[in-house]
């Protein structure tokens, strides 16, 4: 298994399959053009939601539970963040498609968030490189300690909506995925804030 997750190929195989295993779902599940549409956007954000933790999560969880397994997931984090960037780029792709032509008249505000996030994402993902960590220096990891946690805020976000709507379906996967990107962020924070304790393990 760690040599499975230490394969660079191996994240952006994942990105690639999940997002495209997601519109084929939706394509399926859905009964007419507008359903399948709205089920492809819906479901290829969930897609590449695993792959997003794993890069918010690495480095928290060789702290929390060395072994191979989490350090070969440290080890390629830069390629998961890419493998989520390719399933969130098919996300685009769907979501474009969906409003574009069967669910118009998104407001301004989604439009300029969703557009921060990608403008970020797209901004990590092409500075993911050790060259670009040499010439960006310190802004470097600004760049990409900024972008991680707003991405993870549009997540939360977009999930707490759900979670608080009419819809009963939608509070449920709201509740669901929203209480996991909460966790994630006090994972996060509670191993950070041991390591920066004096006297604390890990």
């Amino acid at each position: 298994m760690p040599t499975l997750l230490d394969r660079r190929s191996t994240p952006l195989l994942l990105g690639l399959a999940t997002g495209l295993l997601a519109v084929a779902a939706g394509l399926l599940a859905g009964g007419d053009a507008a359903e399948r549409a709205g089920l492809a956007a819906r479901w290829t954000a969930r897609a590449g939601l695993p792959l997003f933790l794993v890069a918010f999560l690495a480095s928290t969880l060789v702290r929390r539970w060395p072994g191979p397994v989490t350090r070969a997931l440290l080890r390629r984090r830069r390629q998961w963040g890419l493998g989520f960037a390719l399933a969130h780029t098919i996300h685009l792709v769907a979501l474009g498609i969906n409003v574009t032509i069967y669910a118009p008249g998104r407001t301004w505000q989604s439009l300029i968030g969703g557009g921060l996030a990608y403008a970020l994402l797209y901004l990590m993902a092409f500075t993911s490189t050790d060259g670009w960590q040499r010439r960006l220096g310190k802004w470097w990891a600004g760049l990409h300690t900024v972008g991680i946690y707003y991405l993870w805020f549009i997540f939360t976000a977009s999930y707490a909506g759900r979670a608080f709507g009419d819809d009963p379906g939608k509070r449920v996967v709201g509740i669901l995925f929203g209480s996991i990107m909460i966790a994630a962020l006090a994972l996060r924070l509670w191993s950070r804030r041991r390591r920066a304790v004096p006297g604390t393990s890990g």
